[in-house]
């Protein structure tokens, strides 16, 4: 039998050995120079990528601050969120109670603001699962939505706090499988294929893990499909939402793929979907039927060649975990259409404005850009950009409120502007130019001068 000081020794000893073993784990599957050790495995192991994506995102952030608010129709949208006017009404008719940010579950549910009414030109950003049944979702205008269903419940954005927890969410995600690529702020993909449990019942015990650790965390739901491939993962996060997952197999293309419509294939749009339904072509299996030289040449040499793909669920694309921006860009929808001569100083502020917040998101990112342009949409609806790219790289909010000024020059300013925006393209690592890294520079800059054409 051990005395006291021995098995004090050997437990630290397991202790230690279990620490050791953990972290050596962490760091394989952590460390960018083992990917020729996680290929030799890939070769015995079935390909197993997901793609987790967050249940109504932007509502159910919102739906953590106004728990009150569940089970009803609520859409996110208009302007965004600057102080809780809501508190401020509170206060005024219940003086004799405090009302802070730790008051806001007991907001009386006849204080929120309802579509019913609404007149601004707004358009929704998310809703609710109950106030999607009513027909309303993102890109729906405010005021049909208020048609539609009026007793809705409107809110304001909070870009801030949806950031917040995107971060949350994503951080588990690589905690537990690191191969992640972020696909925005409420999707991305995970390579499962030789992350401990990954292949158990084909990825769902690790799906299970995943959506467990992020609602106990964050208080959020997430859907995830698990499929050979991304083209098949993003189709299956979608059969089972929210909070569902869904497993493809090799085996499963003709019963769960086939019968869906084309548009389920994530790039084929309303124009390709349209084109395809005057062939005669509605469903994947339709389209899986057709000859691959037909489709290249009705539709063209890649493109054909990628619907034949796509139809049969071949996806070689890999799980990128880094990626380096094309583009930063901010933009505004006005609340009521302006003039650009009557309305001119109020176009300025706002000109500016996005300027400046354009050159502090490449500032705070360590980015510099050489394309400077501009982007229009007008009251009836139609878009013109104008770009231009100059002799130097720059994060700088005057110079790039000067070009952009000389791009909206050149822009036909006689119709009422509904958006007004701002771009810089081209962009390379602040490092990297004033390193004078020509290569990274030449890399930057666009294969031709942008024409700024009408589109």
């Amino acid at each position: 039998m051990l005395d006291r000081t021995a098995a004090t020794s050997w437990v630290l000893g397991r202790a230690a050995a279990t620490i050791v073993a953990s972290l050596y784990c962490r760091l394989r599957f952590r460390n960018p120079y083992a990917a020729s050790e996680v290929n030799t495995t890939t070769a015995t192991r079935p390909r197993r990528i997901a793609h987790l994506d967050m249940d109504a995102f932007y509502a159910s952030v919102e739906l953590l601050r106004y728990p009150q608010l569940k089970g009803l129709p609520v859409v996110i949208g208009g302007g965004r969120r600057r102080e809780d006017d809501l508190l401020g009404k509170l206060r005024v008719a219940h003086p004799e109670q405090e009302w802070s940010s730790a008051h806001l579950h007991q907001i009386p549910l006849d204080f929120f603001p309802r579509l019913a009414g609404y007149t601004g030109r707004g358009v929704i950003t998310t809703a609710t699962y109950a106030a999607r049944q009513f027909g309303i979702g993102s890109a729906v205008g405010l005021m049909k939505a208020a048609k539609l269903c009026p007793q809705a419940i409107l809110l304001p954005v909070d870009f801030d706090q949806y950031r917040h927890y995107s971060r949350r969410f994503k951080a588990i995600i690589t905690d537990i499988a690191p191969l992640m690529e972020d696909r925005g702020v409420d999707e991305v993909y995970i390579d499962f294929t030789d992350v401990p449990g990954g292949q158990r019942e084909a990825g769902r015990v690790l799906a299970r893990l995943l959506q467990k650790s992020i609602f106990e965390d964050t208080g959020l739901t997430c859907s995830v499909g698990v499929a050979p491939n991304k083209l098949l993962a993003k189709m299956a996060s979608e059969f089972n939402k929210p909070n569902g997952i869904s497993i493809v197999l090799e085996d499963d293309l003709k019963t769960k793929i086939w019968p869906l419509a084309c548009r389920k294939i994530n790039g084929i749009g309303p124009k390709a979907e349209a084109k395809l339904k005057s062939h005669g072509i509605e469903t994947i299996g339709q389209l899986a039927a057709r000859d691959q030289q037909w489709l290249m040449d009705h539709f063209g040499e890649r493109s054909g060649a990628w619907l034949h793909a796509a139809s049969h669920g071949q996806d070689e694309r890999p799980v990128v975990t880094t990626s380096e921006p094309v583009n930063m860009s901010r933009e505004t929808t006005f609340e009521s259409d302006l003039h650009a001569v009557r309305d001119r100083a109020e176009l300025g502020a706002i000109f500016t404005r996005l300027c400046e917040q354009v050159a502090g998101d490449l500032q705070r990112k360590g980015y510099v850009g050489k394309t400077i342009g501009i982007k229009l949409r007008f009251d009836d609806f139609q878009i013109v950009t104008r770009d231009q790219t100059i002799g130097y790289f720059t994060s700088d909010a005057q110079e790039i409120r000067r070009f952009a000024g000389q791009c909206l020059k050149r822009a036909p300013l006689q119709k009422r502007l509904r958006l007004l925006g701002v771009r810089v393209g081209a962009l390379l690592k602040a490092e990297d130019a004033k390193a004078g890294n020509e290569d990274a520079a030449r890399a930057a800059l666009p294969a031709h001068e942008p024409t700024g054409q009408l589109f």
